[in-house]
């Protein structure tokens, strides 16, 4: 494991010195508000212009862009993206490449779900299909996951939440039928993402109505336990189709950072007639 870490990092500091490179030769002084200069031989910002601008040490910044064996913080990073004038994903790039954590900014989900996403769930009838937010807003879900789990329309103005849903039904009510299981699994996988927003104040705000909204949510929250989104095998109860075990699988969606698809699949042949039954006319 030691040999694979130390040559995954020898192999990204050349490419950190090379993408360093070629972004500094974009930015023109212009750009940045300075004069051009005399006796200006290569395109771009001067190593020393870049480290001024970003307030570090010019030593240090070179020895950044060489791809020496030197640390960063975010903060540094975040000071030479902005000059670099970096767009998002290139500022992510840059953070993998210099071994830094790297954050979305807060509160940045997305809302809406394009006419892409919204075709490829609804052609997966009679498969149940949402669009998830990392906090289980439901950004859109075909017919057949809303018959399925949903007993009231999707609200036109505020995402209708997957975890509001199944915690405010009454038990015999709730269409998972290992609820026992299931829900602490659900907590720990919003668990794992309220790491990246702790302080939040939406977030704070949701988790703070929930808990005071379900003492059991409240209980599965304290507990600390934390997951990962993945396949599962549910259990589900329907009043006309009766049982279906499914599995879930998520998909992640190309710009929707923090979003999925989770399609239902059925588990077994009788689930799959059964499922069948779901379709809306």
């Amino acid at each position: 494991m030691g040999d694979v870490t130390m040559g995954t990092t020898q192999r990204r500091r050349p490419e950190l010195a090379t993408f360093l490179r070629t972004r500094r030769a974009r930015v023109t002084p212009a750009d940045v508000g300075m004069p051009p200069g005399l006796r200006r031989r290569t395109p771009g910002l001067r190593r020393e212009e870049v480290a001024q601008l970003s307030g570090v040490g010019v030593t240090w910044y070179t020895w950044l862009e060489q791809g020496r064996p030197i640390n960063a913080s975010a903060q540094v990073l975040d000071a030479v993206a902005r000059t670099l004038r970096l767009d998002p994903p290139e500022r992510e790039h840059l953070y993998h490449l210099a071994e830094v954590p790297y954050a979305h900014a807060p509160e940045t989900f997305a809302q809406t779900v394009g006419p892409e996403v919204l075709g490829i769930i609804e052609s997966l009838e009679p498969r149940p299909a949402v669009v998830y937010n990392s906090r289980y807003d439901i950004l859109a879900a075909n017919s057949v996951y809303r018959d399925l789990f949903l007993s009231d329309p999707m609200p036109a103005r505020r995402p209708h939440n997957a975890l509001w849903a199944l915690f405010m039904v009454p038990e015999k009510d709730c269409p998972l039928v290992f609820r026992e299981t299931e829900l602490p699994v659900m907590v720990a996988t919003l668990r794992a993402a309220y790491g990246l927003h702790a302080g939040e104040p939406v977030w704070e705000d949701f988790i703070r109505r929930l808990s005071a909204a379900s003492p059991l949510f409240a209980r599965l929250w304290e507990s600390g336990d934390v997951a990962e989104p993945g396949r599962r095998v549910k259990t589900f109860r329907h009043a006309e189709a009766g049982e279906l075990r499914m599995t879930s699988v998520s998909l992640s969606i190309n710009g929707m950072p923090e979003c999925r698809i989770v399609v239902y699949t059925p588990d077994d042949e009788e689930t799959a007639r059964r499922t069948a039954l779901l379709r809306r006319a």
